[in-house]
Parts: C-alpha cells; sequence; structure tokens
C-alpha cells in the first residue's frame, strides 16, 4: 500500500476522530483527570485515539501506532503511526474551539541514530471544521468543511517586524530559562499572540502567521505538523535548527528569517 493510501485514511479518520470529541465538546458531559506530568486528560482524548487506533489496526494492520494515551504498538510492515487525539486539550476543556486531532505517519529507519521524519501529517480542528494535511513530494492543502482542498503556503514576509510570531503558552519558556529570550524575540515582531497548539502550526502553513515557537513538546505534538509546513514551503525544526520531531522543541516558520529566531531563542536557552 503507497503513501497516498496511508494519506487518505489519515484525513478521513481525523475528522471521523475529530467529531468522537465533538460529543463532549461545550458539555459537561465529562471530568477532567491529570497525568504525571500535569497535563490535562479527558474521555475525549480516550475514546478519539481508541477509534484512530482500531481504523488504522483494520487497514494497517502491520504498521507500528504511538499515540499520546496508551502504550505503543510494534508493527513489522516500515512504517509507524504518530497520534494526538486533542491536541489542546485545555482549549479543549475551556470550549475554546483551537484545538485538532494530529496523525503523522513515519517511515520507520532501521538506524536508530538516524533522526525521525514524519512523511504524512494530517490535521483537523473539529470545534472550526477545517483543517490541513501534506504528504512529502505531494504538497500541502488546507480545507473547510467540505469545500475543495487548496494548497496551502506560507507567507512570503522577510521582515520580523512586519510579521506575526505565535507560541503555545509564554510561561512555558521558564521552564528552558529561556523568558527573557522570547521577550526579545516577541519585541523584533509585529506582534504576538498565543494562538497556540497545533493550531498555530495551522496558521503559519496557510500563511496567516509568520512563526510558530514552543519550548517544550512531545513528539506527538510535533510530527504531523512537520511535513505541513516544510510542503506549504517553510521550514521546521528543533532549536538547534535540525529538521527532528522528537527533541522536545520546536520552531516553524515561512524561513525567511529562522536562523534568526534561533540564534535568539538559543541566547538564552538552558
Amino acid at each position: 500500500m503507497s503513501i497516498l493510501d496511508r494519506l487518505e485514511l489519515a484525513n478521513r479518520i481525523a475528522k471521523s476522530a475529530g467529531q468522537v470529541t465533538l460529543k463532549y465538546f461545550q458539555t459537561d458531559e465529562f471530568s477532567v483527570d491529570y497525568k504525571g506530568d500535569g497535563s490535562p486528560l479527558t474521555v475525549a482524548d480516550r475514546e478519539a485515539e481508541t477509534h484512530l487506533r482500531a481504523e488504522i489496526e483494520t487497514h494497517f494492520p502491520d504498521d507500528a501506532i504511538q499515540g499520546e494515551e496508551f502504550p505503543t504498538k510494534h508493527g513489522t510492515s516500515g512504517f509507524g503511526w504518530i497520534l494526538d487525539p486533542i491536541d489542546g486539550t485545555k482549549s479543549f476543556i475551556s470550549g475554546v474551539p483551537l484545538y485538532g486531532t494530529m496523525i503523522a505517519v513515519e517511515k520507520i529507519n532501521a538506524d536508530a541514530n538516524q533522526p525521525r521524519e514524519a512523511i504524512i501529517g494530517s490535521v483537523y480542528f473539529p470545534g472550526l471544521d477545517e483543517g490541513m494535511y501534506a504528504a512529502r513530494g505531494h504538497g500541502a492543502f488546507s480545507f473547510k468543511s467540505d469545500s475543495d482542498p487548496v494548497p496551502a503556503k506560507v507567507s512570503d514576509r522577510s521582515e520580523m517586524s512586519k510579521s506575526v510570531l505565535l507560541t503555545t503558552s509564554v510561561s512555558d519558556f521558564e521552564l528552558r530559562q529561556a523568558n527573557t529570550a522570547f521577550a526579545e524575540l516577541a519585541n523584533q515582531f509585529y506582534f504576538s499572540r498565543t494562538w497556540g497548539d497545533v493550531y498555530g502550526y495551522y496558521l503559519v502553513a496557510i500563511g496567516r502567521a509568520e512563526a510558530m515557537v514552543d519550548p517544550e513538546l512531545n513528539v506527538w505534538d510535533a510530527a504531523a505538523v512537520q511535513p505541513i509546513i516544510e510542503e506549504a514551503g517553510g521550514r521546521f525544526s528543533d532549536w538547534n535548527g535540525d529538521p527532528k520531531i522528537d527533541t522536545g522543541d520546536a520552531v516553524g516558520s515561512n524561513g525567511k528569517f529562522h536562523d534568526q529566531i534561533l540564534q535568539i531563542l538559543n541566547s538564552q536557552k538552558s
């Protein structure tokens, strides 16, 4: 089965899993639990990931699956799925529609020293009924509701002073002792906002913002957006400038001043 077959499934089940979350969104039909790291978890997270896993195991039973809420399933096909059923759970539990279902596919490298690279990314925003997807060598696309997908393209702004900077949470920079660096970075941009989580990367991919910076994230937060940003003409890297999805930090940009962003962030990185 080809990459495009997996992309078709990813796009379809991102939407169907998103519909699972909408059963609970903006209702009082769920409680919030907290994991060991303090991050929130709901029944919607669990049900959506259970749905994703069942669909993948039905269609690609030999593929590996790594998700946020359940243990990793090892595979034999050389392909692996990386799942985040609700990216932006804090937004979800607050009734804010800027959360997304994220699905990525990687080609598993036999050499463990080689960086992990996502070849497919699919993201759906259930509360907005829109999303984006990409496959390596096939471009990136965005869509709204049932309208035809359109090519996603980063903006061509080349000056930070005329550009928009996004992040998930400004307070997270304190964890890296990089709050001063973020303040300096934000001062270089036209304005900054916390339209964060995967929605921030979405805005970069479709040209509404120029940079998204995260000091703390997991592989399932990064994997799907890597091919989307890159296929849209932008650049995705960790804070070292490497195109990795599992380092624990990330910068997604239109590529025009990516190195300048990294230089400022690393000026005080712990």
